[in-house]
């Protein structure tokens, strides 16, 4: 069933937006300094690749506090953009009853783009 609903994911967007989130990472990597921002969006744009049967869990190393500005400076130069994006096309999927299970992944998406640093996305294929 998940190979099933990813299927459905790349064709009706899900591989276009992984497209999206690669091309930005790749674009970051050539800077020094966008480097850490460069493998948070690479990191989504694993979970827009493969969202169904795929886990966002915390992280336990020991970063310090080091996540809490990262993830603010993420949230003021896009990361709230791209959380609304996930959070809009959640509720827009929510309404029919065929696009609840794409609604969820929409909204564990959302959850990632909003703070991505101190987490880790488990693909289990």
């Amino acid at each position: 069933m998940k190979i099933l609903g990813n299927l459905l994911w790349w064709l009706f967007g899900g591989l276009e937006a992984a497209l999206g989130y690669f091309t930005a990472s790749f674009a970051m990597m050539c800077t020094i300094v966008g480097i850490p921002v460069a493998l948070q969006t690479f990191k989504i744009g694993l979970l827009c690749l493969w969202p169904f049967g795929a886990k966002v869990t915390e992280t336990e190393s020991p970063t310090g506090c080091i996540r809490i500005p990262l993830n603010i400076l993420w949230i003021i130069f896009g990361g709230l953009w791209a959380w609304f994006n996930h959070v809009l096309f959640g509720i827009l999927l929510y309404i029919s009853i065929i696009g609840i299970p794409f609604g969820k992944q929409h909204f564990k998406m959302a959850r990632l783009s909003l703070a991505p640093f101190g987490k880790e996305v488990e693909l289990n294929f």
